[in-house]
């Protein structure tokens, strides 16, 4: 009984904490201690939950058999929309909250929310080597279900609960991405259901327009249902090689090297500062080496003994806590940004990134960008080698402002024919940011498929400049 009487004594003394000082105070100065008290436990439950449901739904292949019943019913809420009178756009009805974006998006409370209960995995073909899955599925589902059987995806980021939908009307990347793109790049199929409630599948050679408008459209020309995505052969291990690099030239002629090696199944770096690097190599091995020990020197003994198996915090329950006042604390005081810009300009993009934002450490990871039709492309007609510059921390440049500084390093990016996640905050007018993206196909569809009164632009959808 003792250990339960300390537990209740100390949580009583925790709430009597919280009432003196207001739940606002502890939320924004003493964050880590709800953090880790009542979020990565929480955090934990929704794993453990979403797992167990996922392990059992596959089992029993029940997901295939619902599926049709549930894009049905989709289609059924948007040609009620219709009826109605189409008096405001639509939009999925899954919470702001939920998504693994630091933006909270308002038009939740203004457009039609359309519920979309599809998150299951509904096929693995080992043969044809394709996954068949819902929007809603996550990496954490896909690799819980692909590395049990032997099979993974070519680019698989890291984040547990990135979705499928996400990542295809989005945009995803990983370490990988320098031999296989972009998360849009391993797809080869997506299943909607557009604006008029009819349902149309989309590959490279059937409705081909539309499968390439899809990805970075952020769900402004349908409602995405089902994808089919490339899986590859899983060895047990990643043989990793860290080397550390000093000298802007020598890193980033380091990095392209590293970067163009077909042979390097993984390719990453960790940028400190202007001049000090650490770039990682990866191959994928059946055999370990087992007299080599991974001991984290760098992480507090005392918090991984108690904490550290629940970890990460899911980074929804992070927004839905996080309160208004916290929201623009990070707002003005934080970057999380990535950049994609060609790899010939990364000596010059750092050189900016530094003179802009001066965060550190900087992710660094390469990519290979088809020549195809769509918003995102390079300039020529042959694929090009990219990279993803991530900054992810508090700027150390002085008298930061977020609106001014980030629309310096904005105008960079267009100017080298580069892109800009759009998870993150962006703060370019519309002329701006159509000159970033390539909205020919784009537009085109919209009006052909009825989306102009049914779904906003993707710009009025993210960017700052059109929701405030």
């Amino acid at each position: 009984m003792e250990p339960a009487v300390s537990l209740a004594v100390c949580a009583l003394l925790f709430l009597l904490w919280v009432r003196v000082k207001g739940l606002e105070f502890v939320l924004i100065h003493q964050r880590w201690v709800f953090v880790c008290l009542f979020l990565l436990p929480l955090s934990l439950i929704f794993d453990i939950y979403y797992y167990v449901r996922a392990w059992v739904v596959f089992k029993l292949s029940s997901a295939p058999r619902l599926h049709e019943q549930r894009v049905r019913d989709i289609q059924k809420q948007v040609r009620e929309w219709k009826e109605q009178g189409s008096k405001t756009f639509m939009c999925t009805g899954r919470p702001g909250w939920l998504t693994v974006s630091l933006r909270v998006g308002k038009y939740k409370k203004t457009h039609k929310n359309i519920m979309i209960n599809l998150m299951d995995i509904l096929e693995v073909d080992t043969k044809k080597q394709i996954v068949r899955v819902e929007p809603l599925v996550t990496m954490g589902q896909v690799t819980a279900l692909l590395t049990s059987i032997g099979w993974t995806l070519p680019v698989l980021p890291e984040l547990d609960d990135l979705t499928v939908g996400g990542l295809i009307m989005g945009t995803g990347i990983e370490s990988s991405s320098h031999r296989y793109g972009l998360f849009q790049h391993i797809c080869t199929a997506y299943e909607l259901v557009l604006a008029d409630g009819s349902f149309v599948r989309c590959t490279p050679m059937e409705n081909s327009d539309l499968f390439y408008a899809v990805p970075w459209s952020c769900g402004t020309l349908g409602f995405l249902v089902a994808a089919e995505i490339r899986i590859i052969p899983a060895k047990k291990y990643i043989k990793l090689r860290f080397e550390p690099v000093r000298g802007l030239e020598a890193i980033c002629d380091k990095f392209t090297r590293e970067s163009q090696q077909p042979e390097n199944h993984f390719v990453e770096g960790l940028l400190y500062s202007l001049h000090e690097a650490v770039i990682m190599t990866g191959v994928m091995t059946d055999e370990a080496e087992p007299s080599k020990d991974i001991i984290p020197f760098g992480n507090n003994p005392i918090f991984r003994y108690l904490f550290g198996w629940m970890v990460p915090p899911k980074i929804s329950l992070l927004k839905l806590t996080q309160g208004e006042t916290l929201r623009k604390l990070y707002e003005q005081h934080h970057v999380v940004q990535d950049m994609l810009v060609p790899m010939k300009c990364l000596p010059q993009a750092l050189h900016t990134f530094h003179n802009d934002i001066h965060v550190y450490p900087i992710w660094l990871c390469p990519f290979i960008l088809p020549s195809q039709p769509g918003l995102v492309h390079p300039k020529g007609d042959e694929a090009e080698l990219y990279v993803d510059i991530g900054a992810y921390g508090e700027p150390r440049v002085k008298h930061f402002e977020a609106r001014s500084c980030m629309r310096q390093l904005e105008k960079f990016v267009r100017s080298v024919h580069g892109f800009q996640m759009l998870y993150a905050d962006c703060y370019m007018d519309r002329e701006e940011f159509w000159e970033m993206f390539d909205g020919s196909l784009y537009h085109r569809l919209r009006k052909q498929l009825g989306c102009q009164d049914a779904f906003p632009e993707v710009y009025d959808k993210i960017c700052k400049a059109a929701r405030h």
